[in-house]
């Protein structure tokens, strides 16, 4: 505990309080309160810390482990909102769920700090006293006339509203006869209009809206599945449980996978509210952040569209959760506190006593299984909207393709573009692979180029002249030697990325207009809004992307898909390859005929046999989960076991091997807990830290975090290594 350098004469009978601090600390530390200060639990407040001071959380009485006579005083409170005691739990139950300290978490709750400081006020102009002595002109008689009826209003604005210049309220000012005033400033951001009326339903989707806005007025927790296919308006749907619980006066978190999805999301969302929401993502200003963090606190902003570190955000007022595409990867943050959107957002609302919405045309297994242990409810959306058919989906068998070396798009698949293009329609490409080509090799000696940092090869981005690691962000220009045997002109690139594909475009297609959407080229949303903005205009006709395209874009005239390697997903260990391979797939199969065009998809595939190609072809999604069901039910593996892993991480590799060995000889061993490992993991040398992996495996009854407590306790980590406990991993590099 922080001790002070003088003894505070009256400690002894002081009252003392636990201050949370965002540092990766174990717990809270106590602090003296001062007779002059009232202090109550969730106030941040200034406190000393050695040195230097620190805002902190009063998180509740002091911990009484340190005499009174040994506290330092807290400095001040800082005027702004309390942090409310929803996130107070919230913020022990992650920490306490992912072996994270409190304060770590805390630290993702306090991402803004300068939000506590209170906003500047706002000066604004208003009549003063009018002297006999002043030079009237027409432009100054505006002004006051303007003025006599008119609201006060800030110097530049005025100037605005009466057509005049600056220096005329310059003038005005200085000769008294306008008055500077001091006002709050105004919210940042407009009340939605609830009575603005939305789309017509279908049956099925008013179906679904009523049974939501029922979970709303219940003001209860609960999770309800909107389970529709691409296309069947579950955003409509669920606009409509949104629009209840702004008219119960609560406010409402929509949580989105991407970035790249935001843009045409608040164009669905402005378009049925009248105003934008707050939004909160990454890519904001210091500024931004500020404003939108300060308007959670005070309840002013109503509802926030984010990435999942807006979990963390002080809603006061939280009435309602929507986790839009829930399937999705993306929600899983791997590093710093590994957690799971989409699970620590069920948490957040069974707090706040709201209910949860689910939605996907692809949902998880193990949201799936939630509803058939009966812990969530499904409103199926089976049927497009607006008489919208879903595409028909046939494989190309790429075993008998007879492809040149240099050519990855297939002559039926070309067949197939040619035929949109003339038709005045569009297409898209998909290929989950960034850059020109994932290898670059020398045909001479085999060098192949390789990340210094990290166990992977740089990525060829040709139209940057780069190579890149995808892991670190580690890159150079394109060699034209080879750095192993010197030779000129013998590095080749291997395998296709959608750079490559759209050069075998251009060549093939030369009339066609061509763009790519990936993260390399999407720089932020407002680039994204003007990409999506260039294809819904009709500006490309074929649209090459990554996982950026394949979910929540809506473009009417695209009708025709082409998956360049359906296969790519299926490579590797990871026990969700086959599921996460068909969720991307049909997502992208189902940006194809969204309108009253029908669409049609192509799968170029090794293995049109797989199980996964054979679901996308028949359409029969339930056969496919069945067997995934049953493989993940008979290994015990999620969501009928329990898994975490224990990654070891050091700069020096036999540190990094000594430490998971000696982390596996006291590993726990029971018949209803088996830890895997140690081994290299798939990505050893990431970052330029040696990583090592084990994995304990535990039947679905037990409580993982008291086991690896226990363990990990028993080891003492180096300063030089690094010991991170991932609880429900889902990346297994």
């Amino acid at each position: 505990m922080p001790q002070s350098d003088t003894t505070t004469p009256d400690a002894t009978n002081a009252h003392a309080v636990s201050v949370m601090l965002p540092t990766p600390v174990v717990g809270p530390y106590d602090y003296l309160v001062p007779d002059d200060l009232d202090i109550a639990d969730g106030d941040y407040v200034q406190i000393p810390l050695g040195k230097r001071e620190m805002v902190g959380v009063v998180w509740g009485p002091a911990m009484g482990d340190v005499d009174a006579v040994k506290l330092r005083p807290i400095a001040h409170r800082i005027d702004a909102p309390p942090m409310p005691e929803e996130i107070r739990r919230f913020v022990d139950w992650v920490a306490a769920y992912t072996l994270s300290t409190s304060g770590a978490v805390l630290r993702m709750a306090m991402r803004s700090p300068d939000a506590l400081m209170p906003p500047k006020p706002v000066v604004v102009l208003q009549r003063g006293e009018i002297i006999e002595t002043l030079r009237m002109t027409p432009a100054r008689e505006r002004v006051l006339a303007f003025l006599q009826d008119g609201p006060a209003l800030p110097a530049g604005d005025l100037a605005r509203e009466t057509g005049v210049s600056t220096g005329v309220i310059k003038g005005l000012v200085e000769a008294g006869a306008l008055e500077k005033l001091e006002v709050p400033p105004p919210p940042p951001f407009a009340a939605p209009d609830l009575a603005r009326p939305g789309p017509k339903l279908s049956d099925a989707q008013s179906t679904a809206a009523q049974t939501l806005r029922e979970k709303i007025l219940a003001n209860a927790f609960s999770v309800t599945l909107v389970d529709g296919v691409t296309g069947s308006g579950k955003t409509e749907v669920y606009f409509e449980a949104v629009a209840t619980a702004l008219t119960e006066g609560r406010q409402v978190l929509v949580l989105l996978p991407e970035i790249a999805l935001t843009p045409q999301w608040l164009r669905r969302f402005e378009e049925r509210f009248g105003v934008p929401p707050a939004v909160w993502h990454s890519d904001l200003s210091q500024v931004q952040r500020r404003v939108t963090w300060r308007a959670v606190a005070t309840g002013n902003a109503r509802i926030v569209v984010g990435a999942r570190s807006a979990l963390f955000l002080p809603f006061g007022e939280l009435g309602l959760i929507i986790i839009d595409e829930e399937h999705e990867p993306a929600f899983k943050q791997e590093d710093g506190v590994s957690y799971h959107g989409r699970d620590m957002a069920i948490v957040r609302a069974q707090i706040a006593e709201a209910p949860v919405v689910l939605a996907s045309a692809t949902p998880s297994l193990e949201t799936r299984v939630n509803v058939i242990r009966d812990r969530f409810q499904s409103l199926p959306l089976p049927e497009r909207f607006g008489g919208a058919v879903m595409p028909t989906i046939t494989t190309v068998d790429m075993r008998v393709a007879d492809l040149s070396a240099n050519r990855f798009v297939s002559d039926e698949l070309v067949k197939a573009l040619t035929e949109t293009i003339a038709a005045g329609e569009q297409a898209m490409l998909f290929l989950n692979r960034r850059g020109y080509a994932p290898l670059t090799l020398c045909r001479t000696c085999g060098h192949r180029i390789e990340c210094p940092s990290c166990a992977a090869w740089l990525t060829e981005h040709r139209f940057r002249k780069r190579l890149q690691c995808h892991h670190c962000g580690y890159e150079v220009p394109s060699p034209s030697v080879c750095p192993s045997c010197e030779n000129v002109d013998t590095l080749v690139a291997c395998g296709p990325g959608v750079e490559r594909i759209q050069e075998e475009m251009v060549g093939l297609l030369p009339e066609a207009r061509i763009g790519i959407m990936t993260s390399d080229t999407m720089r932020g949303p407002e680039s994204a809004q003007k990409f999506i903005r260039s294809v819904e205009d009709g500006d490309l006709d074929i649209l090459i992307g990554t996982q950026m395209v394949a979910k929540g874009h809506h473009f009417p005239n695209l009708t025709l898909v082409g998956i360049v390697d359906a296969d790519l997903g299926l490579a590797g260990g990871d026990l969700r390859a086959a599921e996460r391979t068909y969720q991307i797939l049909q997502q992208v199969s189902g940006r194809a005929g969204r309108a009253e065009r029908p669409g049609r998809v192509l799968i170029q595939t090794f293995q049109p046999e797989h199980p996964v190609m054979a679901a996308l072809v028949s359409g029969n999604e339930a056969r496919f989960f069945e067997l995934e069901t049953e493989a993940r039910q008979s290994g015990g593996w999620p969501p009928f076991g329990r898994l975490a892993a224990i990654i070891v991480s050091s700069r020096d590799a036999r540190v990094a091997d000594d430490l998971s060995r000696a982390l596996a000889r006291c590993a726990p061993n029971t018949p209803e807990i088996r830890v895997l490992g140690p081994a290299p993991a798939p990505l050893s040398l990431l970052r330029g830290q040696h990583r090592r992996r084990l994995l304990l495996k535990a039947s679905r009854d037990i409580a993982v975090q008291p086991v690896l407590r226990a363990w990990l306790a028993q080891i003492k980590v180096p300063s030089n290594a690094r010991v991170r406990v991932d609880v429900d991993p889902y990346s297994f590099l």
